[in-house]
């Protein structure tokens, strides 16, 4: 149930301590001689919540009779479907327990795996601790704060732009909210520290393989204790294959490392993609003869390597990375998702063939890597520091991605460095991550801190090779500068995103490299049948290139985008989870899967109601159902009629995000596309719950879903309604933004040494030059965001007459004329317009390839949300 690690049985224990959760009394055991040597308990129910600032709310006393019952993960801006615009500001969350006295020897940690972005957390109306950073886990020590009897947990915590927190910009969103899963971990005194295990495996053959452990084992005692440990390396039969016992001293108040290699063993299963096997590393911590602390770890057997000149390999096989970037957040839970979430999300990447996923751009759920780990997905783990383009120096995400502040530079260093330090350690031991990459595109850096951007890559690089030397160091987004300030070769990989597919300085540089984003391309399901290479077009996705690791599409599914929808609906997978029909090109071309058949107008008949489980093993807010609707014909087939369609809770436990019922609608943001529409389904309370499907004219179809527990539902049981309101600003934002300066750029031809990037460079002593066979030379700019065009300027490198015309297009295919330029000798051009016409893209087509040149591009316009 709760549990984790704990192994006895109810009737052998003549004392036992009680835990009140919520609405359920939890039995733990606790005597002399069995002693429950660590247990963690979900905490994800019964909570209460009220958006905003409230003054006094951590206190006991404090009246919350009106807020409203939530349980976790939860968010914020739940129920939220891809708007632009999120509440910024505080919200509080209040929680109740009770515990007996047999606690008072006991230590006791909130393990919280993720709240964004700043959070203070108390306890009976004791400040116990604070994290800052909204992507990696933190533990709170409430040993002193707790009592027997009522407790009152509370946390207060906001999502506002932080100069001093990482990120500093992005393009998706930053909703408030407790949004993973908290636990209460109740251990002895002396125990295996917060995710205090570090395994490796320095030889891993199909011969034999060697495991080596370091464990930080806390003693939180009154004095220096004598403690042994005893490790079993268990292979995934749960047969013991290696064993070792080691014995310290540890000082009181302290944590002390224990290392241990392992005697070798043969035959290992090694960790890969087809053969996901995993090993369980089990501790046991002895304290004058009694066990103190169980404490198990799962991990992989399995090596790996990066090379320069031949891409990358695991347990020798050498593998060509096909992947995908994923954010995290689900259609109308918003970033609160459960556990089943993140394993279908990685499950549908595999099942199209992808065996890479780049988590961009920031440390995901653990249950995602988990996940990873289980179904043989490499994974790419991304710390939380990275720019945008059409940057502002301060300000709303949407700043430079290092400080211009001088006061606020050593705070956000060490918050950096901070939540890199939270993420090796959290996630060292899972054997699909292959790298940490510690930034994303962190150029966009306002140029008088170019060099100090550099110097933190330097020490995140440093850094993480002392916390995990078995992994490279990554650097994301590594495709500019282009000058001495270079960042790509500053860590052991480079990823290099858009256009830095193509740039000649970063072919084949004598380091291992992948392209770590392509394609961003914006549809609507279901989309075009077809392949999005986008910046691999020339090598049509192909492994053309031996010394290239890999490549990731951007991106795997659509999401929520403060640059709006051009960004957001990017994905080969909606918002919803149904795939568009890039997903089946990539499917077929990767798997052999036979596609599904289009869709067909026709007259709908009927709906059919399916679910991707119909038995929920746990209520505890780690597990959800899926729910799909089709629309259908006579025969059965589905259609891509769109009639309006709603999913209603007829009976039992759960709710939608929107409460006990959800409506679809053709142009809406909870919408139904081609037929279909979907959406997550959950339940905290057990019971057997009848959902049907219905639309005017048509007939229904109902669904019987069993939600396991042992909390069970009661027709009292009351739920709030949640209706959708897309949030919106008070005042939408006219501000002119600037985009050209390191964006990613593209051209019909290229004159050796003169890339297209040369024309995008913030340096006018370089430029991008068509060469001398190029019939119609052209350079498209990618603002990667939908602007109202308000002026363009134009530099050339030479003062020899260039004509041409400016066109811009929010697809790259339908282009609109903005203006065409007259004779004239001068090195600058500028040209302003009235906003009517808007576009991703810029392209600049020349009449003549001789004077088929540009030192330097600049656009400005105002980001629109579509």
């Amino acid at each position: 149930m709760f549990f984790k690690n704990i192994n006895v049985r109810a009737s052998a224990l003549p004392k036992l301590a009680l835990l009140f959760v919520g609405t359920i009394w939890i039995v733990v055991a606790s005597t002399q001689n069995v002693l429950a040597q660590r247990s963690k308990i979900n905490f994800n129910r019964d909570w209460k919540f009220k958006i905003g600032d409230h003054k006094g709310a951590e206190a006991t006393t404090f009246k919350d009779q009106d807020w409203e019952h939530i349980s976790l993960p939860h968010s914020f801006s739940m129920p939220y479907f891809m708007s632009k615009d999120f509440y910024t500001g505080y919200g509080w969350y209040r929680k109740t327990f009770k515990t007996s006295s047999d606690f008072e020897n006991k230590h006791l940690f909130l393990d919280f795996e993720g709240a964004f972005q700043d959070a203070e957390i108390f306890l009976n109306g004791e400040r116990v601790g604070e994290h800052k950073g909204g992507y990696t886990g933190f533990s709170i020590d409430i040993t002193d704060a707790v009592k027997s009897g009522d407790n009152v947990l509370a946390v207060r915590l906001n999502n506002l732009w932080n100069s001093r927190l990482a990120p500093r910009a992005g393009e998706h969103v930053f909703s408030g909210g407790i949004y993973r899963d908290v636990y209460l971990v109740v251990t002895n005194p002396v125990h295996v520290d917060w995710y205090g295990t570090y395994v490796t495996t320095p030889l891993a053959t199909p011969e034999k393989a060697i495991v080596n452990i370091q464990t930080d084992v806390r003693n939180d005692g009154n004095e220096a204790k004598s403690i042994k440990l005893r490790t079993d390396i268990l292979d995934p039969q749960g047969h013991l294959v290696s064993s070792k016992t080691t014995k310290e001293v540890v000082a009181k108040g302290s944590s002390k490392t224990f290392s241990q290699n392992l005697k070798a063993f043969s035959s290992p299963q090694l960790w890969s993609p087809e053969k996901p096997v995993l090993y369980k590393a089990v501790q046991t911590l002895v304290e004058g003869g009694k066990t103190t602390d169980v404490y198990e770890t799962t991990f992989g057997v399995r090596s790996l390597k990066w090379t320069a000149d031949s891409g990358f390999y695991l347990n020798s096989k050498h593998y060509y990375l096909r992947g995908a970037n994923v954010h995290q957040d689900h259609a109308g839970w918003g970033d609160a998702v459960t556990n089943t979430g993140f394993y279908r999300d990685v499950k549908m990447m595999k099942d199209a063939g992808f065996n890479f996923i780049r988590g961009s751009h920031y440390p995901h759920d653990p249950s995602f890597i988990e996940a990873c780990d289980e179904l043989g997905m490499l994974f790419w783990s991304e710390n939380a520091f990275w720019g945008i383009g059409g940057f502002k120096p301060e300000g709303y995400w949407n700043a430079s991605a290092y400080p211009t502040q001088a006061e606020d530079q050593q705070a956000f260093e060490q918050n950096v460095l901070q939540q890199l330090t939270e993420m090796i350690k959290i996630f060292r031991n899972h054997p699909s991550i292959i790298a940490w990459s510690i930034s994303n595109e962190p150029f966009f850096s306002s140029k008088e801190v170019i060099g100090k951007m550099r110097e933190l890559l330097k020490k995140q690089v440093t850094l993480s090779h002392k916390l995990d030397p078995s992994r490279p160091a990554a650097i994301g987004g590594a495709q500019r500068p282009l000058d001495e300030n270079r960042i790509d070769n500053l860590g052991d990989i480079a990823g290099y995103n858009g256009d830095g597919a193509s740039i000649p300085v970063f072919q084949n540089p004598g380091f291992p490299t992948l392209v770590s984003e392509y394609s961003s391309t914006t549809a609507d399901r279901p989309g075009v049948f077809g392949p999005q290479w986008g910046d691999l077009s020339k090598d049509k996705g192909e492994p053309l290139h031996t010394w290239r690791s890999g490549q990731a599409i951007w991106c795997g599914f659509d999401h929520g985008s403060i640059a709006g929808e051009t960004l957001g609906k990017m994905g080969i997978v909606d918002y919803f989870r149904i795939p568009k029909q890039a997903y089946y090109w990539y499917r077929q071309a990767y798997t052999g899967a036979t596609p599904p058949k289009p869709h067909q107008s026709g007259i709908a008949a009927g709906l059919k109601l399916v679910a991707d489980r119909t038995v929920v093993e746990s209520i505890n807010g780690t597990e959800d159902v899926q729910l799909l609707v089709s629309v259908l014909d006579e025969q059965g087939n589905i259609l891509n009629n769109t009639p309006s369609v709603k999913f209603s809770v007829v009976s039992g436990p759960g709710e939608f995000p929107t409460g006990r019922s959800i409506l679809f609608e053709k142009n809406s943001d909870i919408r139904i596309m081609d037929g279909q529409a979907a959406i997550e389904f959950r339940s905290y309370f057990a019971g057997k719950t009848v959902i049907v499907a219905s639309s005017p004219g048509i007939k229904s179809d109902t669904l019987e879903l069993t939600f396991k527990g042992n909390i069970p539902y009661s027709v009292s049981q009351k739920y709030t309604e949640k209706p959708y309101i897309r949030f919106e600003r008070a005042k939408p934002t006219t501000e002119l933004v600037k985009f050209g300066p390191n964006n990613p750029a593209f051209s019909s031809s290229v004159q050796q040494g003169s890339s297209a990037g040369l024309g995008v460079d913030a340096n006018p002593d370089t430029y991008w030059q068509a060469s001398e066979n190029d019939p119609a030379p052209e350079f498209i700019l990618d603002t990667e965001k939908n602007i109202a065009v308000k002026s363009i300027k134009l530099l050339f490198p030479s003062n020899a007459g260039q004509l041409y015309r400016i066109e811009t297009s929010k697809d790259r295919k339908n282009w609109q004329l903005l203006t065409e330029s007259k004779p004239t000798t001068d090195k600058e051009a500028y040209y302003s317009f009235d906003g009517k016409k808007s576009g991703r893209f810029i392209r600049i087509c020349f009449r003549e390839t001789v004077h088929a040149k540009i030192a330097e591009l600049e656009v400005t316009g105002i980001v629109s949300n579509k």
